[in-house]
């Protein structure tokens, strides 16, 4: 998973296009730095917590104010994106200290990982992925044949 903080240990656009050219295979891997590195980093908000437990990831989005009608969560083409379109209120607010504020937060995912869920619960909305790794990329031992 990549986010905006990891964007300053990408190499160059010429760097990759180089490497690119001394490889076969990792169009994909290339195509997604270069569309990172190009992206505009978000404005901070909402703030979110990422969390690493083994092959398991949780992505945790401060999102008080907000409900599950108000929020999106949408994978597409190997993007996570979480946004909110937020509407101005009807109420009138004597003070209004809780952003309810339109966002479009998204992370770029491994093409082996997974959203196994997304739950909201007192304002921290929790998406949780998973590292899938297939069989034929799990290590294996090759029996030894003789004649």
């Amino acid at each position: 998973m990549l986010t905006t903080n990891a964007l300053s240990m990408f190499p160059t656009h010429k760097q990759l296009e180089q490497a690119l050219g001394r490889s076969v295979g990792f169009d994909n891997l290339f195509d997604r730095f270069i569309e990172c590195s190009n992206t505009i980093p978000n404005s901070g908000y909402p703030p979110y917590n990422l969390k690493k437990d083994g092959e398991d990831y949780t992505l945790e989005v401060a999102v008080a104010g907000l409900s599950e009608k108000d929020l999106s969560v949408n994978v597409e083409d190997g993007t996570l994106t979480i946004s909110s379109q937020t509407e101005k209120s009807e109420e009138e607010f004597l003070h209004q200290g809780i952003a309810r504020r339109s966002f479009k937060r998204s992370w770029t995912l491994a093409d082996d990982m997974v959203v196994k869920a997304a739950k909201l619960d007192s304002g921290m909305l929790t998406i949780a992925l998973e590292r899938i790794v297939p069989e034929e990329k799990k290590s294996k031992q090759i029996p030894i044949v003789t004649k």
